[in-house]
């Protein structure tokens, strides 16, 4: 059984900056892409920033220039570092793992409030 398991999330003011954590329970090359989701309340679930196994990385538009994605591999262990956040970045942060095969692989969640 995978887990993945993220940490990092929090209240900071607008401007500032948090990173988040997401630890999976084995190797990470196992997965051929990490990504970080969100969801705000009433909103769908969107893809913020992937990783794939090969290193490229993707961001949507909102987040280029302020968060970046990284990877740990001896820690089989992915970083999102937000910065210069804005309210609008308020969301649980979700860590998927994508497999070669089958279905994803979720954490729990993590909530990040931005306060204007």
């Amino acid at each position: 059984q995978v887990m993945l398991v993220e940490s990092g999330g929090g209240l900071v003011q607008a401007g500032g900056a948090l990173r988040l954590s997401c630890a999976t329970s084995t190797n990470i090359f196992s997965f051929k892409n990490m990504g970080w989701y969100r969801q705000a309340p009433g909103n769908q679930r969107e893809l913020v920033a992937s990783i794939a196994r090969d290193g490229n990385i993707n961001y949507i538009e909102s987040v280029k220039g302020r968060f970046t994605i990284s990877r740990d591999n001896a820690k089989n262990t992915v970083y999102l570092q937000m910065n210069s956040l804005k309210p609008e970045d308020t969301a649980v942060y979700y860590c998927r793992a994508q497999p070669v095969f089958g279905a994803n692989y979720w954490g729990q969640g993590t909530q990040v409030t931005v306060s204007s």
